[in-house]
């Protein structure tokens, strides 16, 4: 097969067979499309000659990337095409999410059904980050196990954390968890799944949840929609940033740490150091204190504040608004700086949105200058608390679609 040459900005040159590209090409609109394409449809789409979307389209069935479906019956003559799907029986990718008093994990499929889920509820703020790791392996040994039984393969896996995550996958701050300059891959060094890669990808990618929350938000959510703020509640708030449907991270990577814009500047401490930050009057433990629920078990708090507000408990409601009141202030500020319309309330905020949307829309509608012609949406994560998972092992699935000669050359 011929091929192209390839500078790399060190200088260097590789070669980049076409027959990678086609792959990812073929494979990627296969991925996108609306309705499961034929052959002939990609050849239409690509231009590539009809023997060549021939072989490729072989070499994804034979790698378990795509698999064929029977034809629509149609009413005009000739004989229907088969179409292509992504399979759901090759790689898949695995999802971690640690966050403060929970660890979730996710398997999701190239097909993007979610296959395997395990949420284990535990006060992460009285574990050091080697033993909340530790738990985390664990985790992650159970989903393999699982997807094993499945006929899955994990290609990879992505953890999300709730703080600042640098180069190599260095939490530098998680001030929620007390984490600080903590090497997770060095922890995980010795734990598989987490360190056995697919040649040409990463066999573990950490970051900010509320970012992978967005993405995932971003593929599973609305057609059309591609700006939108995403807010993770939990204890901590983070958000997620979605402009012309590419995830903005700003320009050290560290974008969108909504829960420490000040509310009240004058307000309450904060872990971060300084005072009336969000978190403070808009967090899960805020609002469980304002609701009268003390006590150290909070994910029971957090289920019995949802229980109480359905029955209409007043002091759950009055926590409830007084927290959407400084979110939708906080929430202002941004849309009236990024200009987007569409506000996802996601993490633990998500089956909070009925109790939530109404105070947050009236403080946007108050505090955004252009909101009398142009409404903000305010509405709950389509992947609801799920969403940072999902959205960690989607990424892994996307580095397939992206580049699936690395997958098939681990199973040539």
């Amino acid at each position: 097969m011929s091929s192209s040459v390839v500078s790399t900005p060190a200088g260097a040159v590789r070669q980049t067979s076409l027959r990678e590209i086609n792959l990812a090409l073929l494979l990627g609109r296969i991925a996108a499309a609306p309705r499961p394409p034929s052959r002939a449809d990609l050849a239409a789409d690509t231009g590539l000659t009809r023997a060549t979307v021939s072989a490729v389209v072989d070499d994804l069935i034979g790698g378990g990337l795509v698999t064929e479906v029977d034809p629509t019956p149609r009413a005009r003559a000739g004989r229907p095409a088969r179409g292509l799907l992504l399979a759901g029986h090759g790689p898949a990718g695995l999802g971690l999410e640690v966050n403060v008093d929970y660890l979730a994990a996710c398997v999701l499929d190239l097909a993007g059904a979610v296959r395997h889920r395990t949420v284990r509820r535990v006060d992460l703020r009285l574990l050091s980050p080697g033993e909340t790791l530790g738990l985390v392996a664990e985790l992650a040994a159970r989903a393999r196990a699982d997807a094993d039984d499945q006929g899955l393969t994990l290609a990879g896996a992505a953890l999300a954390v709730p703080g600042l995550v640098g180069a190599g996958g260095v939490v530098r701050l998680a001030p929620n968890l007390g984490w600080r300059e903590v090497d997770v891959p060095a922890l995980l060094a010795t734990r598989p799944p987490l360190t056995e890669a697919v040649p040409g990808l990463p066999a573990l990618v950490v970051d900010n949840e509320a970012n992978l929350a967005a993405l995932g938000e971003l593929h599973a959510g609305r057609a059309g929609v591609t700006d939108f703020l995403y807010i993770s509640g939990e204890v901590g708030i983070g958000a997620g940033i979605v402009l012309d449907g590419t995830l903005y991270r700003g320009g050290r990577g560290w974008s969108g740490e909504i829960g420490h814009l000040p509310v009240h500047p004058e307000g309450r401490p904060c872990r971060c150091g300084g005072r009336g930050c969000l978190e403070q009057y808009a967090g899960q433990e805020a609002i469980i204190g304002a609701a009268g629920l003390g006590g150290d078990d909070l994910p029971a708090h957090a289920a019995r504040l949802h229980r109480l507000a359905d029955e209409g408990d007043p002091a759950t409601l009055a926590a409830l608004a007084e927290a959407g009141t400084a979110l939708g202030v906080a929430v202002a500020g941004v849309v009236n700086l990024l200009d987007l319309d569409t506000v996802v309330l996601g993490g633990g905020y998500a089956p909070l949105a009925r109790w939530l949307s109404p105070p947050v829309t009236a403080e946007v509608s108050r505090r955004v200058l252009t909101a009398a012609w142009a409404p903000v949406t305010i509405r709950p994560a389509v992947l609801g608390a799920d969403a940072a998972a999902v959205g960690a092992a989607g990424s892994v699935v996307r580095r397939i679609i992206a580049r699936p000669h690395a997958w098939l050359a681990r199973c040539g």
